[in-house]
């Protein structure tokens, strides 16, 4: 195993689920970079949606050059390429088609680049018999191998940089900056007592229902919006366009509108509220992250597939806790039932729900992080 491999890596997004493709695929070239040395060279085809989450991004860039991450503009599947232009770890993100004449350079390199098809996360029991697979090309000398995140030692961990969970565990403890964290979207010092919540969600989400239910309820709460975020629903509970700084209350809800902000602003974000509502995958394992309890709005999937999946995690992560399990398939509609009975029930068990999202943290932290993982088994791929 060499310790220096890879010195040079590249990274294939498409951007499918408007900001989850390219947050985990921009936090992955980051740590590749700062963490490891390796010169990383991000492909990604939706400039737009990579400046929406980090705003040094240049949409007319073809090429750039971001904290140290080579960006280029994917533009299509043509192109000229020749053995060196070919790194020495070459990554595929969800399956995408990387350009076949990428591929043909790749063939002809010596020695020929390690190429992990690295894979969505899921709690499914079948993705431990997947991790690390190899998959032969049926014409050219090459092998892909299936690298997938997951929950235990039998996958690749979940993504985390160095220093994540001790900064979020110092941040939390300071009552003054997460106060000042908010202030900065107008939540006002006596909102700090409030229940605190970050709504991130898919359109489809039955956000009228649970504002509803909040502004009835006798527990004030204070909910944050990215904008943009179940745009219209916002828009019909505060009267008024939902950009940025737009704000009303009623009852006792106040649902204020906020800009949507860079990756590690929104990760203050997370680790700030009492209860964060996610969706897709990046945001997901962030919530998980910041020790707080979480619902996840899994990204819907034909014949409704993501249902199982929606299953398999909560069956690992909320353990004691039918509440949240009830209240999840309630909010991706895998289940009927009326919303105030189940957020009460939800809400009355948010102190249990914070000492298992504790738990939770400390087992995934057992399983290493996933970019050292993924190297360790590049390394032994590439002896």
């Amino acid at each position: 195993m060499s310790p220096d491999f890879p010195r040079t890596l590249a990274i294939f997004c498409k951007v499918v689920d408007n900001y989850g493709d390219i947050g985990i695929c921009w936090r992955l070239a980051r740590q590749f970079h700062a963490e490891h040395g390796i010169a990383v060279t991000l492909w990604v085809d939706d400039l737009a949606s990579f400046r929406r989450i980090w705003p040094q991004v240049d949409t007319a860039a073809e090429l750039q050059n971001i904290d140290g991450v080579t960006v280029r503009h994917w533009a299509g599947q043509d192109g000229q390429f020749g053995p060196a232009d070919i790194p020495d770890l070459v990554i595929e993100f969800f399956g995408v088609d990387i350009p076949p004449g990428y591929i043909e350079a790749m063939a002809q390199r010596e020695p020929r680049p390690v190429w992990i098809n690295y894979e969505g996360l899921s709690a499914e029991e079948w993705v431990e018999g997947c991790h690390r697979l190899p998959s032969m090309h049926p014409r050219l000398k090459l092998i892909k191998h299936f690298f997938f995140p997951g929950f235990n030692e039998k996958t690749g961990g979940l993504l985390r940089e160095r220093g994540l969970v001790e900064d979020c565990a110092r941040f939390q403890e300071d009552a003054a900056a997460m106060a000042a964290f908010l202030g900065r979207f107008g939540v006002r010092e006596e909102e700090m007592a409030a229940l605190k919540v970050s709504l991130f969600c898919y359109p489809h989400a039955p956000v009228s229902e649970l504002f509803d239910v909040w502004a009835q309820g006798a527990m004030k709460v204070s909910c944050l919006v990215p904008e943009g975020v179940a745009r219209e629903k916002v828009e019909a509970f505060i009267g008024a366009r939902a950009q940025a700084g737009a704000a009303a209350t009623r009852g006792a809800l106040t649902v204020r509108v906020i800009p949507f902000m860079p990756q590690t602003d929104y990760d203050r974000l997370l680790w700030a509220c009492d209860v964060n509502f996610v969706r897709g995958e990046d945001s997901w394992v962030r919530a998980q992250w910041a020790a707080r309890p979480f619902v996840w709005h899994i990204y819907p999937q034909d014949e409704n597939l993501h249902h199982v999946k929606l299953r398999a995690f909560l069956q690992k992560y909320a353990v004691g806790a039918q509440s949240l399990v009830d209240f999840s398939l309630r909010w991706n509609d895998a289940r009927e039932g009326q919303m105030e009975g189940l957020w009460t029930s939800l809400q009355a068990e948010l102190p249990g729900l914070t000492r298992r999202a504790r738990e939770w943290e400390a087992q995934m932290l057992a399983n290493g992080d996933l970019v050292s993982n993924l190297l360790d088994f590049a390394r032994s791929l590439s002896t």
